[in-house]
């Protein structure tokens, strides 16, 4: 079991980062935010199906 620990691949290195002035963000979490904030705003731009036939 030690032989096989030996062998395994060093861990993954940091990614990259992002700065502007004081914030800093790792460019996953910002793709993350990115998707979230387009998914908000096409929430509230498309009707919901069937939303405004009703009376």
């Amino acid at each position: 079991m030690l032989e096989l620990m030996s062998q395994a691949p060093s861990p993954i290195t940091p990614g990259t980062y992002f700065g502007w002035g004081d914030v800093m963000i790792q460019s996953g979490n910002l793709v993350v935010i990115i998707a979230m904030l387009v998914l908000f705003v096409l929430a509230l731009v498309l009707p919901f199906p069937g939303g405004r036939s009703r009376k």
